[in-house]
């Protein structure tokens, strides 16, 4: 088999859509890692790794069947969307890895505000601590904080870290503090493998190209496929 011929170019191909699947399930892996370890709903940017990994993983479905059938339809369909999705995931592991500590912050506070108080509960329960900034933060849905007892730190204290005038002081930390590293490690790792990863696509789209104007061999050498 020469280098660069039909069948190399089909089973290079076919090869680099199994890659692709199995960089999809990293990304979808990694991302809801980082979406979960810093347990808010509102990383758009983690989110929309995430779906570009469920996106890679369909579309090197179409590769893969495309490669083995020398599909001209499917190929081409593929090399659009392939290309598309370079640019959409190299801007998103771009924004993550370019963010500093204070946006990275300032989505964190933006998902407490929008997350319910079941999820705020189950952060302060995991990760021992009350409230996301300030423990005694009134317990209101947007700001604050559900009632920290029941949380190892509170001791089963009712009253505990409530915020009310009778109960200023606490013996627990907020949360941020303890979710900041794990928010940060999350962009980062997340930024860094999307990073990598979308310049394999430049390959794909650049070897599906090459295929897609081969003849095959096995076929009617007046055809042109």
């Amino acid at each position: 088999m020469v280098c660069g011929g039909f069948a190399c170019s089909k089973n290079a191909l076919a090869a680099l859509n199994i890659l692709y699947i199995l960089v999809a399930f990293i990304l979808i892996g990694v991302a809801a890692y980082g979406r979960a370890s810093a347990v808010v709903t509102s990383l758009t940017l983690v989110g929309s790794i995430i779906a570009c990994g469920v996106f890679l993983f369909l579309i090197a479905i179409i590769g893969f069947i495309g490669a083995l059938r020398h599909h001209q339809v499917l190929l081409f369909f593929y090399m659009i969307i392939l290309f598309l999705l370079f640019l959409i995931q190299f801007s998103l592991a771009c924004a993550c890895l370019a963010m500093n500590d204070a946006q990275k912050d300032s989505l964190a506070i933006r998902g407490w505000k929008l997350a319910g108080n079941k999820t705020r509960y189950d952060v302060q329960y995991v990760f021992n601590c009350c409230g996301l900034q300030e423990v005694n933060a009134p317990v209101l849905l947007n700001t604050g904080h559900p009632v920290c007892s029941g949380i190892p730190c509170c001791e089963n204290n009712s009253e505990c870290c409530t915020g009310k005038s009778s109960n200023l002081t606490c013996p627990c930390q907020p949360c941020l503090p303890k979710l900041k590293d794990r928010i940060h490690q999350a962009f980062t790792v997340t930024g860094a493998i999307g990073l990598f990863f979308s310049f394999t696509e430049i390959i794909g789209v650049w070897l599906a190209l090459r295929y897609r104007n081969q003849k095959d061999p096995r076929a009617n050498p007046s055809a042109f496929l």
